[in-house]
């Protein structure tokens, strides 16, 4: 995952509004959001590698996403990152003690950013800089540095969707909130950060939805939870950049 844009507890209508990018090699095996048949509290997609997740949602209400820290000089750590996400999903443990043991054991895992929520509070974690924020209501978005880090990107998701929820405070619609992320153009050289990977890549990575020749955006969520509790995700897969399906799922929180 690559790209997650998200308004938090400021909107007459939704606790949480959630539309996010996950970004992967074409070839990887990926199963499509579904109830996983292994744990079905959890709600996602899969990555068919190692059996987690860049992003999900329970039953009762619990939801993580995760992107990595772009630097190719990081170490790649013993164990799969999507393993936190499907860790923090199927466990009843409250976010802040979740990230203690993160930081505890930051060295497990190559460099990413996690968010983790319970329904009340939410929380991001970034483990190549060791810090924890707890998240303020409004409009936030994470690439892959930290939290609201002004890259291109990041300040056109913030602002694409900030703006969305201020014209829009009603119930959502699904295509609007998908066309925020749908966004292929590249950022100006000015503007592109520096991560090492080189000026080309910088560039080719700088929209919001990436499609390169064996790699870019493999699907696109948007995540609804509503002051009622009820909770919509609406998962569009893709594959070389091409649309392949979208699934929809409906549920209350704390109802089977």
């Amino acid at each position: 995952m690559c790209l997650v844009n998200f308004h938090f507890r400021d909107h007459p209508f939704y606790k949480l509004i959630v539309v996010a990018n996950r970004d992967e090699f074409y070839e990887r095996p990926t199963a499509a959001a579904g109830f996983w048949k292994d744990c079905p509290n959890i709600l996602g997609g899969r990555d068919l590698v190692h059996m987690g997740t860049w992003l999900g949602v329970t039953r009762d209400g619990r939801f993580a996403a995760l992107t990595n820290y772009r630097d190719p000089n990081e170490a790649r750590g013993s164990y799969s990152r999507g393993d936190i996400v499907r860790d923090f999903l199927s466990s009843g443990d409250a976010p802040v003690d979740f990230i203690e043991t993160l930081s505890n054991n930051k060295g497990n895992f190559g460099g990413y950013n996690v968010i983790v929520g319970d329904g009340n509070q939410l929380f991001h974690y970034n483990n190549v800089l060791n810090e924890m924020n707890e998240i303020t209501p409004g409009t936030h978005s994470l690439s892959n540095h930290t939290l609201n880090t002004p890259w291109p990107k990041v300040a056109k998701g913030k602002k694409y969707l900030g703006e969305y929820v201020q014209s829009y405070p009603g119930e959502a619609a699904i295509d609007s909130l998908f066309d925020i992320i749908s966004d292929q153009t590249m950022a100006d050289d000015m503007e592109l950060p520096e991560t090492g990977v080189g000026l080309e890549m910088e560039r080719l990575l700088s929209p919001l939805f990436i499609k390169i020749s064996n790699y870019g955006t493999r699907s696109s969520t948007v995540l609804l939870i509503d002051k009622e509790n009820h909770v919509t995700f609406v998962e569009r897969t893709f594959q070389n950049g091409e649309f392949q399906v979208e699934n929809r799922f409906a549920f209350k929180i704390g109802e089977k």
